[in-house]
């Protein structure tokens, strides 16, 4: 079984309904890898706030009463019992317990993932952008050479 080939097609030989069209394409394209960037942004940074938390946790603090986080902005009170470990949301509603370094590991490690994935993104970002500015050139020359017959007769 052969497999079918992208096939190349020059934007300049594209009337300006399908330049149209593929202008609205790449739009939708360039928009849903924004909201993508964006997201990835924010659990990155919850992911910097966990290891914030689980660096907070004292020794001394063991069995005095502290604020717990369920969310960004919802505490309950509670007792530390067991300063060593924490309880770690692996996902998907699993949780395990870790020792304070094992999560700041965890946590670190979900941080530089998301990272790599966040610059393989900016770059495919960016491509869609020239590409995009590209297009809209591409339309702009057309517009301006169906124009200028008419002005001449």
């Amino acid at each position: 079984m052969s497999q079918a080939q992208p096939q190349q097609i020059n934007v300049a030989d594209l009337d300006l309904n399908q330049l149209s069209d593929v202008k609205r394409q790449l739009e939708e394209e360039l928009n849903h890898f924004t909201n993508s960037f964006a997201q990835l942004k924010q659990a990155q940074a919850k992911f910097k706030a966990c290891v914030e938390n689980v660096s907070e946790i004292k020794p001394e603090n063991q069995n005095k009463t502290i604020l717990v986080p369920l969310t960004n902005s919802l505490y309950v009170p509670g007792k530390l019992s067991n300063p060593t470990h924490v309880i770690v949301d692996i996902g998907t509603g699993y949780f395990v317990q870790k020792t304070r370094e094992e999560a700041a590991k965890h946590y670190n490690a979900k941080v530089d993932y998301i990272r790599t994935n966040l610059e393989t993104l900016e770059e495919t970002i960016t491509k869609k952008r020239d590409n995009l500015n590209y297009l809209v050139n591409v339309m702009q020359a057309k517009l301006q050479s169906q124009s200028a017959p008419s002005k001449s007769s």
